[in-house]
């Protein structure tokens, strides 16, 4: 090996590590900023998620609480936005709430953001009513068994529950065609099926944060639960599935370039120095 080429391979030993931090952060935000169109396997927790909204008739009530906080708000968040605009397209009615106190501002964020891409064309109070946050834990998803309406006695903004016409075809979970429950912790998905689910026979999805999925897949394995979107590529399985790349393709397709790089640059790392080892040692013999 000619001594300039090892000369070479040397300097890239020496390379500034800002030059690779630099690199890696290019590789991420590029992808963030022009959005690539990767396809990707979808499993079937996705799948089955999707079906049991996809077949719902038009006009069913769907239960949707979303239970979490902004600290989780990257990976339940886009799930939250992606779920509204499929129920939304098919024409399904939603009760929302939390058993989060910071949930409901984020269930408003995303209704807002959904509803301004669809041209605000979904009625408050007829095609959808946030419940807002109630505090009990267990005890309200018991409650919620026995009658909604006197457990939310007000909406999240304030109403009287009584004002508002969806909510007069509403008495309790036998109400609803489909539960959707987005949680990451406690209370949340383990505690609903627990307490509601199995007590009181519901159609149960659910969208998991990476860190609860573990321990939620038995209940996906036990029927309990008939789909799950599984952290953020669940989510971005969801959104190509629904063909309204979002959020969470978004963030995969950024996520997947990043690791790509860091793989090559690890080769390359090796590589180099296998390379500047071998013609060291030739330089060596030679004299």
């Amino acid at each position: 090996m000619k001594l300039t080429t090892i000369n070479t391979l040397k300097s890239l030993e020496r390379l500034d590590k800002r030059w690779i931090f630099l690199l890696v952060a290019l590789a991420i935000l590029i992808p963030l900023l022009l959005p690539l169109k990767v396809p990707m396997p979808v499993s079937q927790p996705t799948q089955d998620f999707y079906d049991h909204i996809e077949i719902l008739p038009e006009g069913s009530l769907v239960l949707l609480s979303c239970d979490y906080d902004p600290g989780s708000k990257a990976e339940l968040y886009p799930m939250t936005e992606a779920v509204l605009r499929h129920l939304f397209r098919k024409n399904l009615r939603v009760v929302m709430l939390s058993l989060w106190p910071a949930g409901p501002p984020m269930v408003e964020l995303a209704l807002k953001n959904v509803l301004a891409e669809r041209g605000n064309d979904k009625t408050y109070g007829v095609d959808f009513v946030n419940l807002g946050f109630k505090e009990g834990r267990e005890a309200v998803m018991v409650d919620m068994g026995r009658s909604i309406r006197a457990a939310f006695p007000q909406d999240y903004h304030g109403a009287n529950i009584a004002d508002l016409p969806l909510m007069d075809e509403v008495r309790n979970y036998a109400s609803f065609a489909l539960f959707v429950n987005l949680s990451v912790g406690y209370p949340g998905t383990k505690e609903y099926v627990q307490y509601a689910q199995s007590r009181f026979k519901l159609t149960m999805i659910a969208g998991a944060g990476a860190v609860s999925v573990p321990e939620y897949s038995a209940y996906l394995q036990s029927g309990q639960l008939s789909g799950m979107l599984m952290g953020i590529a669940g989510c971005a399985e969801y959104e190509q599935l629904l063909g309204e790349p979002a959020l969470a393709l978004t963030f995969m397709n950024a996520q997947s370039v990043g690791h790509i790089v860091i793989i090559l640059l690890i080769v390359l790392g090796n590589v180099v120095y296998f390379l500047v080892r071998r013609g060291d040692r030739a330089v060596s013999g030679s004299r």
